[in-house]
Protein backbone atom coordinates (compact mmCIF):
# COMPACT_ATOMS: atom_id res chain seq x y z
CA UNK A 1 0.00 0.00 0.00
CA UNK A 2 0.84 3.26 -1.10
CA UNK A 3 2.00 6.36 2.00
CA UNK A 4 -0.71 8.40 0.59
CA UNK A 5 -2.71 5.60 1.22
CA UNK A 6 -1.65 5.02 5.13
CA UNK A 7 -2.05 7.88 5.95
CA UNK A 8 -5.93 8.01 4.87
CA UNK A 9 -7.05 7.42 8.84
CA UNK A 10 -4.59 9.00 11.28
CA UNK A 11 -4.62 8.25 15.18
CA UNK A 12 -2.13 10.73 17.32
CA UNK A 13 -2.58 9.90 20.56
CA UNK A 14 -1.25 9.50 24.32
CA UNK A 15 -2.00 8.61 27.73
CA UNK A 16 -2.86 12.36 28.66
CA UNK A 17 -5.93 11.98 26.04
CA UNK A 18 -7.56 9.18 27.35
CA UNK A 19 -10.42 8.68 29.79
CA UNK A 20 -9.44 5.11 29.90
CA UNK A 21 -6.77 2.84 28.70
CA UNK A 22 -4.86 4.31 25.94
CA UNK A 23 -4.17 0.25 24.89
CA UNK A 24 -8.15 -0.27 24.60
CA UNK A 25 -8.84 3.02 23.01
CA UNK A 26 -6.28 2.32 19.84
CA UNK A 27 -7.74 -1.28 19.95
CA UNK A 28 -11.33 0.22 19.36
CA UNK A 29 -9.40 2.30 16.67
CA UNK A 30 -8.14 -0.23 14.92
CA UNK A 31 -11.07 -2.39 15.00
CA UNK A 32 -12.49 1.22 13.20
CA UNK A 33 -9.99 1.08 10.30
CA UNK A 34 -7.47 3.55 11.54
CA UNK A 35 -4.77 3.33 8.96
CA UNK A 36 -1.68 5.07 11.16
CA UNK A 37 -1.31 5.79 14.50
CA UNK A 38 1.31 8.48 16.03
CA UNK A 39 2.47 8.00 19.48
CA UNK A 40 2.18 11.81 21.35
CA UNK A 41 2.90 11.29 25.00
CA UNK A 42 3.47 15.37 25.15
CA UNK A 43 2.35 17.68 27.52
CA UNK A 44 0.27 18.29 31.03
CA UNK A 45 0.02 14.73 32.84
CA UNK A 46 1.87 12.69 30.41
CA UNK A 47 4.31 9.99 31.12
CA UNK A 48 7.72 9.88 31.31
CA UNK A 49 10.70 7.87 31.20
CA UNK A 50 10.09 4.10 31.53
CA UNK A 51 6.36 4.75 32.29
CA UNK A 52 6.26 6.36 29.01
CA UNK A 53 8.27 3.44 26.92
CA UNK A 54 6.20 0.79 28.59
CA UNK A 55 3.18 2.06 27.21
CA UNK A 56 4.64 2.87 23.76
CA UNK A 57 5.85 -0.55 23.55
CA UNK A 58 2.01 -1.86 24.58
CA UNK A 59 1.14 0.44 22.16
CA UNK A 60 3.56 -0.44 19.57
CA UNK A 61 2.53 -3.99 19.45
CA UNK A 62 -1.14 -3.74 18.73
CA UNK A 63 0.40 -1.58 15.83
CA UNK A 64 2.48 -4.30 14.38
CA UNK A 65 0.00 -6.67 14.75
CA UNK A 66 -2.54 -5.24 12.64
CA UNK A 67 -0.14 -3.50 10.42
CA UNK A 68 -0.87 -0.17 11.01
CA UNK A 69 1.84 2.48 10.29
CA UNK A 70 3.35 3.60 13.83
CA UNK A 71 4.81 6.83 14.21
CA UNK A 72 5.97 8.95 16.98
CA UNK A 73 6.03 12.41 18.13
CA UNK A 74 9.14 14.43 18.02
CA UNK A 75 10.85 12.04 20.58
CA UNK A 76 13.85 10.61 18.52
CA UNK A 77 15.32 8.76 21.53
CA UNK A 78 11.99 6.27 21.01
CA UNK A 79 12.25 5.63 17.63
CA UNK A 80 14.29 2.72 17.98
CA UNK A 81 13.52 1.07 21.27
CA UNK A 82 9.69 1.28 20.10
CA UNK A 83 11.32 0.13 16.45
CA UNK A 84 9.12 2.76 14.94
CA UNK A 85 7.91 3.04 11.33
CA UNK A 86 8.39 6.85 11.29
CA UNK A 87 8.64 10.20 13.28
CA UNK A 88 6.80 13.56 13.02
CA UNK A 89 7.96 17.10 14.02
CA UNK A 90 7.08 20.41 14.49
CA UNK A 91 8.92 23.30 13.01
CA UNK A 92 10.60 23.88 16.91
CA UNK A 93 11.74 20.18 16.94
CA UNK A 94 14.94 18.59 15.73
CA UNK A 95 15.62 19.58 11.97
CA UNK A 96 14.44 17.29 9.25
CA UNK A 97 17.51 17.20 7.61
CA UNK A 98 19.54 16.12 10.74
CA UNK A 99 16.45 13.21 11.39
CA UNK A 100 17.35 11.81 7.53
CA UNK A 101 20.76 11.92 8.15
CA UNK A 102 19.83 9.79 11.79
CA UNK A 103 17.09 7.80 10.15
CA UNK A 104 17.76 7.38 6.66
CA UNK A 105 15.22 4.57 5.94
CA UNK A 106 12.58 6.14 8.76
CA UNK A 107 9.35 7.80 7.18
CA UNK A 108 9.41 11.16 8.27
CA UNK A 109 6.62 13.80 8.54
CA UNK A 110 6.34 17.81 8.93
CA UNK A 111 3.89 20.04 10.26
CA UNK A 112 3.69 23.24 8.52
CA UNK A 113 0.86 25.77 9.54
CA UNK A 114 2.21 28.50 6.27
CA UNK A 115 3.92 29.84 3.44
CA UNK A 116 7.37 30.78 5.44
CA UNK A 117 7.38 27.42 6.95
CA UNK A 118 7.02 25.76 3.61
CA UNK A 119 9.63 27.71 2.07
CA UNK A 120 12.10 27.26 4.96
CA UNK A 121 11.49 23.43 5.43
CA UNK A 122 13.54 20.63 3.52
CA UNK A 123 10.22 19.28 1.86
CA UNK A 124 12.55 17.44 -0.14
CA UNK A 125 13.72 14.72 2.48
CA UNK A 126 10.45 14.32 4.03
CA UNK A 127 8.07 11.77 3.31
CA UNK A 128 4.49 13.38 4.05
CA UNK A 129 3.49 17.17 4.91
CA UNK A 130 0.77 18.00 7.87
CA UNK A 131 -1.04 20.54 7.39
CA UNK A 132 -2.61 22.83 9.54
CA UNK A 133 -4.44 23.34 12.66
CA UNK A 134 -7.37 23.21 10.44
CA UNK A 135 -9.54 24.37 12.67
CA UNK A 136 -9.80 25.28 15.96
CA UNK A 137 -8.36 23.11 18.33
CA UNK A 138 -8.00 22.45 22.10
CA UNK A 139 -5.45 19.76 22.15
CA UNK A 140 -2.51 21.41 22.11
CA UNK A 141 -1.64 24.23 24.33
CA UNK A 142 0.37 26.16 22.37
CA UNK A 143 -1.66 25.74 19.26
CA UNK A 144 -1.34 28.30 16.02
CA UNK A 145 -3.86 30.39 14.50
CA UNK A 146 -6.33 27.93 12.08
CA UNK A 147 -5.50 27.57 8.74
CA UNK A 148 -8.81 26.49 7.13
CA UNK A 149 -8.97 23.99 4.03
CA UNK A 150 -7.64 26.60 1.52
CA UNK A 151 -4.08 25.87 2.98
CA UNK A 152 -4.76 22.34 1.74
CA UNK A 153 -5.08 23.67 -1.55
CA UNK A 154 -1.96 25.81 -1.96
CA UNK A 155 0.44 23.13 0.02
CA UNK A 156 -1.20 20.54 -2.96
CA UNK A 157 -0.97 22.83 -5.53
CA UNK A 158 3.19 23.43 -4.38
CA UNK A 159 3.58 20.08 -4.01
CA UNK A 160 1.60 17.70 -5.69
CA UNK A 161 3.63 14.68 -5.70
CA UNK A 162 3.76 14.65 -1.39
CA UNK A 163 1.68 13.01 0.91
CA UNK A 164 -0.13 15.39 3.11
CA UNK A 165 -2.49 15.33 6.36
CA UNK A 166 -4.80 17.40 7.51
CA UNK A 167 -4.13 17.86 11.12
CA UNK A 168 -5.99 20.27 13.85
CA UNK A 169 -9.21 20.68 15.31
CA UNK A 170 -10.70 17.76 12.92
CA UNK A 171 -13.87 16.21 13.92
CA UNK A 172 -16.13 13.72 11.92
CA UNK A 173 -18.36 16.26 11.03
CA UNK A 174 -15.87 18.35 9.06
CA UNK A 175 -13.36 15.51 8.10
CA UNK A 176 -14.78 15.65 4.67
CA UNK A 177 -14.35 19.04 3.54
CA UNK A 178 -10.90 18.27 4.32
CA UNK A 179 -10.28 15.58 2.04
CA UNK A 180 -12.30 17.26 -0.36
CA UNK A 181 -10.31 19.79 -1.08
CA UNK A 182 -7.17 17.15 -1.89
CA UNK A 183 -5.83 15.74 1.55
CA UNK A 184 -4.41 12.21 1.24
CA UNK A 185 -5.82 11.75 5.16
CA UNK A 186 -6.87 13.21 8.04
CA UNK A 187 -5.31 13.28 11.77
CA UNK A 188 -7.45 13.51 14.91
CA UNK A 189 -6.88 13.65 18.67
CA UNK A 190 -10.01 14.23 20.47
CA UNK A 191 -12.95 13.09 17.73
CA UNK A 192 -11.44 9.63 18.57
CA UNK A 193 -10.26 9.00 22.02
CA UNK A 194 -13.13 11.44 23.47
CA UNK A 195 -15.99 9.43 21.49
CA UNK A 196 -19.02 7.47 22.86
CA UNK A 197 -18.58 4.98 19.99
CA UNK A 198 -14.83 5.12 18.62
CA UNK A 199 -15.03 2.17 15.94
CA UNK A 200 -18.24 4.56 14.79
CA UNK A 201 -16.80 7.62 15.05
CA UNK A 202 -12.76 5.97 12.76
CA UNK A 203 -15.65 5.03 10.34
CA UNK A 204 -17.04 8.19 9.85
CA UNK A 205 -13.97 10.03 9.45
Amino acid sequence: MELSQRLRKYLIMGSQNCERDPADILKEAIEGGITAFQFREKGPGSLQGEEKLALGKRLRELCRTHDVLFIVNDDSVLVDPLEADGIHVGQDDVDVQELRSLFPKKIIGLSISNEEELKGSAVDVVDYLGAGPMFATSTKVDAKEPVGVEWIKRVKFLYPGIPLVGIGGITVGNAREVMEVGADGVSAITAITAAKDVVRAVKLL
